[in-house]
């Protein structure tokens, strides 16, 4: 299995696999989805591939497309007592094409995320899971920090 970078000619796929991400995670909880955010992930996708704070990580399909993707972001935010340089990393979008699971794609792109991490020299990097991939997060040294994830959204 070969991992690699995402290219601008992915896109598509990548919004693809969002999607399927979107529709599992409302299995476990309601959230708002918004009009057009597909045209927004995919610009924001284009902007981003290749930019120093960005990792996007893909197993191609066999029969073409993309089988499995995985997104490392890097934000800065003000140092603090467990953060001194201030960056850490969010996780974000995980998802395997459902004809392609159980071949170890995701733990694949883990390993890549993590392995950019390590050479960024980044020291936390957040995620949220589904249920589904929880555990292999956990396997990866995952853990609940101790504080409440709270969340604010604006109505709309």
């Amino acid at each position: 299995m070969n991992v690699r970078d995402a290219i601008p000619g992915d896109i598509p796929e990548l919004v693809r696999l969002r999607q399927i991400l979107a529709d599992r995670m409302a299995l476990d909880g309601a959230f708002p989805i918004e009009s057009r955010w597909q045209e927004a992930y995919a610009e924001s996708l284009e902007e981003r591939l290749g930019s120093s704070d960005t990792a996007v990580y893909v197993v191609d399909a066999s029969a073409g497309g993309l089988a499995a993707c995985g997104i490392g972001l890097i934000f800065d935010r003000f140092p603090g007592p467990s953060l001194p340089d201030g960056r850490y990393g969010y996780i974000q979008g995980m998802t395997t094409d459902p004809g392609h699971r159980r071949r170890g794609h995701s733990r694949a792109i883990m390993g890549a995320l993590m392995d950019w991490y390590r050479t960024k020299g980044i020291r936390k990097v957040d995620l949220h899971a589904t249920s589904d991939g929880e555990p292999l997060y956990r396997q990866f040294g995952f853990v609940e920090d101790g504080y409440p994830s709270l969340t604010w959204r604006a109505p709309s």
